[in-house]
């Protein structure tokens, strides 16, 4: 049998995960200090973005081992996050156990058809991120609203009077706050 870690997350530095680690452990997990994984970092970052929770996953997570989290939002920042994180673990073979499902355990076969309704759910959530997409730029082109990068004509002009002004390249870039291949492009164009 693999070792149990355990991953508890809060948002902000108010807050504590000691509630977290008490109800793990009433949940009847004894896990080991040096295997509870804390951090502080905000709800809204991808799993993959926090640095303990990658650090895990990365360094320290095993074939045969399980996590335990107390809720489902400690795996990612949104439902298609979340799932991507639980098929992380499962191709890694690491046991996921979230308390706070009516399935604790998403390796079991229950738990398995939850990852498929979760699925089904992480679709259609891309699927409506991408209709409301589509529905926002057809009403901004029918409002006449230009879309794409805004034309360059304004840095254009900037360099050539930073030109006619007897500057550098070099120097263009820096007043200007531009990268030199910028000021390059723009070195020779007609405003």
């Amino acid at each position: 049998m693999g070792r149990v870690f355990a991953y508890c997350r809060v948002s902000t530095t108010e807050q504590t995960v000691e509630n977290q680690i008490i109800a793990i452990r009433q949940a009847g997990f004894d896990i080991l200090p040096s295997r509870v994984i804390s951090e502080t970092v905000s709800g809204s970052s991808k799993a993959r973005d926090r640095e303990q929770f990658s650090n895990l996953l990365d360094h320290k997570l095993e074939v045969g081992d399980t996590l335990i989290v107390l809720k489902l939002d400690r795996l990612g920042r949104d439902n298609i996050d979340v799932q991507q994180t639980i098929q992380a673990l499962s191709d890694a073979q690491v046991k996921v156990v979230c308390l706070d499902l009516p399935v604790s355990d998403l390796s079991s076969s229950e738990g398995k058809l939850m990852l498929q309704m979760f699925s089904a759910f992480a679709e259609f959530e891309r699927n409506r991120i991408r209709e409301r997409t589509r529905e926002g730029l057809e009403r901004a082109k029918y409002e006449g609203k230009k879309l794409g990068r805004p034309a360059a004509i304004a840095t254009t002009k900037l360099v050539q009077t930073c030109k006619s002004e007897g500057l550098s390249q070099s120097k263009t870039a820096n007043q200007l706050g531009l990268g030199i291949a910028t000021v390059k492009r723009h070195w020779n164009k007609v405003a």
